[in-house]
């Protein structure tokens, strides 16, 4: 494989997994869509969609093995294809986490919200930001833009910890909003693991740009 081979293969791969990164960022937002509107056709189409994700997810992974074993890349080839594979691995759990918001719609359906849903709309509104910029990042191996993510992990992470004690607030006056506020405590839980996969790809960004792996999520 001459070189020139070689960088048109590695301009497919961002292609592939910017690809891939779009649907993960639509599950994402379909998910949250579902559960806020109550719609089901919504949550399922999330939940269906999900085998889409894990087939890419292992399309990509065969081809950079691929393209390590037979090109022998440079240190700083090297490094890209490593952080690539790492980042379709984040990406795969991101749709997990958003099949499982899925789930809960359809789980909750029928049932009217013991609150109005306020944070965890903010919650996936910047989740969701994350993992667009942590996409940009790595496409343009834009390391100042990775390292943006600490502060927005740092937002989902504070409004978490809003939405767990409102919502032990409701379970600790009202027994009977126990089963709804957990699955609501599931959601957020996901949101706030979205945040912190998205982080890891700004992690491995930095890592492919500078060969050292911070650890932006503290």
């Amino acid at each position: 494989m001459t070189r020139n081979v070689f960088q048109a293969e590695l301009d497919i791969l961002r292609q592939d997994m910017t690809r891939m990164g779009t649907l993960v960022e639509e599950a994402i937002t379909h998910a949250v869509r579902s559960l806020l509107n109550r719609d089901l056709a919504l949550a399922a189409k999330v939940v269906a969609g999900d085998d889409a994700i894990d087939r890419m997810e292992v399309d990509i992974e065969q081809r950079i093995l691929a393209l390590i074993a037979l090109q022998q890349p440079m240190a700083s080839d090297l490094r890209m294809l490593g952080a690539a594979l790492k980042i379709i691995t984040d990406l795969e759990r991101l749709a997990d986490h958003a099949q499982a918001i899925a789930k809960i719609t359809i789980r909750l359906d029928g049932q009217p919200f013991i609150k109005p849903l306020i944070d965890i709309p903010r919650m996936a509104d910047i989740a969701r930001e994350m993992v667009r910029d942590a996409l940009t990042a790595y496409i343009h191996r834009d390391e100042a833009m990775a390292r943006q993510m600490i502060a927005h992990d740092d937002e989902v992470d504070s409004l978490y910890k809003q939405v767990f004690n409102d919502l032990l607030g409701f379970m600790a006056r009202d027994p009977q909003t126990i089963e709804q506020a957990t699955q609501l405590l599931f959601v957020a839980s996901g949101l706030e693991r979205i945040g912190d996969h998205a982080t890891n790809i700004g992690e491995w960004t930095i890592y492919m740009a500078t060969g050292e792996r911070p650890e932006l999520n503290n």
